[in-house]
């Protein structure tokens, strides 16, 4: 290999590396933005098995809508009507519930760790296997929730009446 292909060898490999660089630190830099769902009508809507993390669902209509093995890991959904939501296996640490409506909605083996849910109408709602280890919730509906619950997570581990501090 001569003097020039040596040179032109160093040359392209200096390229690439600072290429590479530049790609890895764009990728960094890059903010990754919450899709905002707020005010819209989604009734019976498929969102299973998908990270939604960070989205937003301020006083949407998602009656019905499926959530089942989502990550929708500190999603509002402020105001929402939640009824007859399927939350099964979804992984729902530190989202806000509050003033949504979760009539017969179906928590079951859900993860409502830190969850925000202190004005959250659950009537009717399937908690088997739900996990609220330090949600906030009021204590009528805390009493409500200990009179039908049964079961333990298998992600976490925790039997939900322990996690609702029941008697």
């Amino acid at each position: 290999m001569n003097y020039y292909q040596k040179i032109s060898l160093i040359i392209t490999r200096s390229i690439l590396s600072c290429l590479i660089v530049v790609i890895a630190i764009s990728n960094w830099i890059t903010p990754a933005f919450a899709i905002d769902y707020n005010k819209q009508t989604l009734t019976g809507k498929d969102f299973s098995h998908q990270d939604l993390t960070d989205a937003s669902f301020d006083h949407s209509n998602l009656r019905g809508s499926d959530f089942s093995g989502s990550n929708v890991q500190g999603v509002r959904f402020f105001g929402a009507s939640l009824a007859g939501v399927n939350f099964e296996g979804a992984d729902m640490r530190y989202a806000d519930l509050e003033s949504t409506r979760m009539t017969r909605a179906n928590l079951k083996n859900a993860i409502l760790e830190g969850a925000y849910m202190t004005n959250t109408m659950l009537e009717g709602a399937n908690i088997e296997g739900a996990d609220f280890t330090d949600a906030l919730l009021r204590p009528i509906t805390e009493d409500m929730l200990c009179e039908m619950a049964t079961g333990t997570n298998p992600t976490t581990g925790r039997n939900t009446k322990d996690t609702l501090f029941c008697p």
